[in-house]
C-alpha cells in the first residue's frame, strides 16, 4: 500500500551559494501510512514549518522528492500544486486564520464550494464536521463571538471540508492554554480518527505527541524517530 506521504532526502537551503547560506532541512526522511497520525517534535527554528510547507506543496525543497499519495508532486506548476493542495492536503495552523465576517459554518462550506461542491452537500459536510468536534450549536456565529477553543475547532473542520487524504498541522493547539489544549487536542484527534485521515502534526507538548501512533524529532536538520 502506498504511504499518503512521502518526503525522500528532503534539503532547503536559504540564500543558497551566498555568504549567508543557511542549510535548515539536510536530507529529512518522512513516511507516513494510511490511517497514521504521526508527531513531529523539534525546538523553535529546527525548521518544522518549513517541512510542513514543503509536505504541503507550499514551498518546494531545494533537493529531493515529495510525494502524496503514491505520485511524485515535486515538479508541479503552480496551477497543479494549487489543485493538489485543494483536494488532498488540509492544513491547521496556531492560529485559527478563520474569516472574520462569515460564521462557523460559511467558513467551513466556502472552501467546499470552490472545490466545485454542491451548496446542500457542503452544508451537510460542514454540519456534520461541526458536530464531531461538538460546536455545531455555534455554527451561526462568526469567529469573534467564538472561544478560542471553538475558534480552532472550526479551524479544523475546514481543514477536513474537502475530505483531504492528509492533514498537517503547525502547532495546533499552541495558542491555547493546558486545559483547553488538551481538549481541543481530544476533538482533533477524535475527527482525524472517524475520517481516516492521515496526519503529520508539529508540537512542543510532549503529552500531546504521545497519543499519537509515532513521534518523529527534526533535529540538525534530518528526522530520527523516538517511539
Amino acid at each position: 500500500m502506498s504511504e499518503v506521504l512521502k518526503l525522500e532526502r528532503i534539503e532547503k537551503i536559504y540564500n543558497r551559494g551566498e555568504p549567508g547560506e543557511v542549510s535548515v532541512l539536510k536530507g529529512a526522511d518522512i513516511a507516513i501510512q494510511p490511517g497514521e497520525v504521526v508527531a513531529l517534535v523539534a525546538p523553535s527554528g529546527a525548521g518544522k514549518s518549513t517541512l510542513l510547507h514543503i509536505a504541503g506543496l507550499l514551498d518546494t525543497p531545494t533537493s529531493g522528492r515529495v510525494w502524496i499519495g503514491g505520485e511524485d508532486l515535486t515538479d508541479l506548476g503552480d496551477k497543479r500544486r494549487t489543485q493538489t493542495r485543494r483536494s488532498k492536503v488540509g492544513f491547521i495552523y496556531q492560529f485559527h486564520h478563520l474569516l472574520p465576517e462569515f460564521t462557523a459554518l460559511e467558513n467551513i462550506v466556502l472552501p467546499q464550494l470552490a472545490n466545485g461542491a454542491g451548496q446542500a452537500a457542503a452544508k451537510d459536510r460542514a454540519m456534520m464536521l461541526l458536530d464531531t468536534v461538538g460546536v455545531a450549536h455555534r455554527s451561526d456565529h462568526r469567529p469573534a463571538e467564538l472561544s478560542g477553543g471553538e475558534q480552532q475547532r472550526v479551524a479544523f473542520c475546514r481543514a477536513l471540508a474537502n475530505a483531504p487524504a492528509l492533514l498537517l498541522a503547525d502547532e495546533p493547539t499552541g495558542n491555547l492554554d493546558p486545559e483547553t489544549s488538551d481538549r481541543v487536542f481530544g476533538a482533533l484527534m477524535t475527527l482525524v480518527r472517524e475520517t481516516g485521515l492521515s496526519a503529520l502534526i508539529a508540537t512542543h507538548n510532549l503529552d500531546l505527541a504521545a497519543r499519537m501512533d509515532r513521534i518523529l524529532a527534526l533535529d540538525s536538520g534530518v528526522i530520527t524517530p523516538t517511539k
